[in-house]
């Protein structure tokens, strides 16, 4: 049977329980996945504590995570069994053993990428991308300052 982190009321950590929950087949666009590992960010904390506003009550936490692809859906075409995949994305609900997920919403993890390390970085790193790269063109040559150096995005 798969199992999740679920919370039925806001607070503290001690609002997250461990329950059994089915898992269908994946439907039309979707894969089945089973999670090997599954990332934590500070943004699970503000919605298990009602400082973000959930889906709704009771949810699972979690948004970033890796597995690999148990099942597809109809239409799924450029994942299969046994594709190990990462995403850091809606919908709500990395906190499972196995799970739905939009198969559009997932990336391939090369072989050099191990499932738990995708699972801790792809949310940090596309912040990253968007600050570094988006946000403002870094080039060779120009200085920054980064604050919180000591975090994710400051590791990567």
């Amino acid at each position: 049977m798969n199992h999740v982190i679920r919370v039925h009321e806001t607070g503290g950590p001690e609002v997250m329980k461990w329950e059994e929950q089915e898992v269908g087949a994946p439907g039309a666009g979707e894969i089945l996945l089973r999670q090997t590992a599954v990332g934590l960010n500070f943004i699970d904390v503000y919605f298990r504590s009602g400082a973000y506003p959930a889906p709704g009550l009771p949810f699972t936490p979690g948004l970033e995570g890796a597995g690999v692809v148990e099942a597809v859906g109809e239409g799924v075409s450029d994942l299969a069994p046994g594709d190990r995949v990462g995403y850091a994305a809606q919908p709500m609900g990395a906190y499972a053993q196995s799970r739905l997920m939009p198969a559009q919403r997932v990336v391939k993890l090369p072989d050099g990428i191990e499932e738990r390390v995708a699972a801790a970085m792809m949310l940090k790193g596309m912040t990253v991308q968007y600050l570094l790269r988006s946000t403002v063109r870094l080039k060779a040559g120009d200085t920054i300052l980064f604050h919180a150096a000591a975090g994710g995005v400051g590791l990567i």
